[in-house]
């Protein structure tokens, strides 16, 4: 698996599968004209694309990537702790798309797949949020929250699709996937 999430890294263990993770430094940005699942799925994409030269002839690689989609824009990780605020400050008391890219390549073969959740949050009071940001310190996360943490408990209100897509691998669809690979 290449990717730096120890959330990622956690559900593929769940799988009972033997696998190392490597990382790389990697230009995750994306056209402007993509939308939705299109962009973590290219990121997806792009990720393994970087990893292809050395892979051995007998290893799978898993990448993706995951965004928060709303009112017709991404929310990606936070830069800082203000953009971290906006971002749940528009979450609050709103619905949301949560989608996931994933890539699984080998030297011969690559099956690039989405999955989508539906998230809706309860209306969270400016004190909360910054709660949340100062003590939880989302800045890793896509929107600015982690679905298992303090937030998940107090804001998320309802979903509709898979919680692990939300916490960033969809895990049900990586093992069909992979079973087939």
């Amino acid at each position: 698996m290449a990717s730096k999430s120890p959330r990622r890294q956690q559900l593929l263990q769940g799988l009972e599968l033997d696998f190392e993770t490597r990382t790389k430094d990697v230009d995750e940005s994306f056209p402007d004209d993509l939308k939705a699942q299109e962009i973590p799925l290219y990121l997806s994409k792009i990720k393994a694309d970087a990893f292809l030269p050395e892979l051995a002839e007998n290893e799978v690689l898993i990448t993706a990537d995951t965004v928060v989609w709303i009112n017709d824009h991404v929310l990606n990780k936070p830069e800082n702790r203000e953009e971290a605020i906006a971002m749940i400050s528009e979450l609050s008391g709103q619905e949301h798309s949560v989608y996931t890219g994933v890539s699984i390549t080998s030297k011969d073969k690559q099956v690039s797949f989405y999955d989508h959740t539906l998230v809706t949050f309860s209306e969270m009071t400016l004190e909360e949020i910054v709660h949340y940001v100062d003590v939880y310190k989302p800045y890793d996360k896509a929107g600015a929250y982690g679905a298992q943490d303090w937030i998940g408990l107090t804001a998320i209100r309802s979903l509709k699709g898979s919680y692990f897509n939300v916490m960033g691998l969809p895990v049900d669809l990586v093992y069909q996937e992979l079973k087939s690979f």
